[in-house]
């Protein structure tokens, strides 16, 4: 009787909700890391931590990643691929040194803008206190320089390319680091202030950073 009272008022199981393939979980899984990585820094953040964001559990997340450093490590490296292969095709589509320059900025300021938590993970003052794992960030400034010394007067010193190549890419980080912050603090405090996010906000950036940038490199004597 009681069985049968139980089987009578069971309820039907609740649907489950779709299962990723392998590439797609591994996809979200990624994204979410960036993501946290970004806001909270690599020490603060755990592999619990990207499992409860992700809905999943701590053991199938370690089937993807041995570890948090792992996790992080293929972070760095898949944006740095982004990054780089942005930067390659700008200079590939330019016509004159001049547009060279701009097209490189704009290539940088788009990436940002769309991918903040990219940013936030290479460049955020929350850098893991590891040296694994610094390097492999270094690495990637290393790799933007080189892309970005390749472009210089090659009748300079090859330490003068350098230096210009650090100037270069020291102007578009700060530049994206105010930025960052302050649309942040502007959508915290209820600004009306437009931030720069649109297609055309972006242009103007490049176009106004690069003039600078290149009205400098005009004016070396080699």
């Amino acid at each position: 009787m009681t069985a049968v009272a139980r089987t009578e008022t069971a309820k039907p199981d609740s649907p489950r909700p779709r299962r990723l393939g392998a590439s797609q979980r591994r996809e979200q899984l990624v994204a979410t890391a960036q993501r946290l990585f970004a806001e909270r820094g690599y020490r603060a953040t755990t592999m619990e931590d990207i499992a409860n964001a992700a809905g999943v559990t701590k053991p199938l997340l370690y089937q993807h990643f041995a570890s948090k450093r792992a996790l992080y490590l293929e972070l760095v490296h898949q944006v740095s691929d982004e990054l780089l292969e942005a930067l390659r095709s700008a200079y590939r589509r330019a016509g004159s040194p001049r547009q060279m320059t701009e097209n490189g900025y704009r290539a940088y300021f788009e990436l940002i803008v769309t991918h903040e938590d990219a940013f936030r993970l290479l460049f955020g003052r929350s850098a893991p206190e590891d040296p694994e794992l610094s390097k492999a960030a270094r690495q990637v400034e290393t790799a933007v320089l080189d892309v970005i010394e390749s472009t210089m007067p090659q009748g300079l010193p090859a330490e003068h390319r350098r230096l210009l190549a650090y100037t270069i890419v020291g102007m578009a980080e700060g530049g994206t680091r105010f930025w960052v912050e302050w649309s942040k603090g502007r959508a915290k405090a209820g600004g009306q202030d437009k931030a720069v996010t649109s297609a055309e906000d972006v242009r103007i950036l490049a176009e106004r950073v690069a003039s600078v940038a290149w009205a400098g490199l005009r004016s070396i004597d080699i």
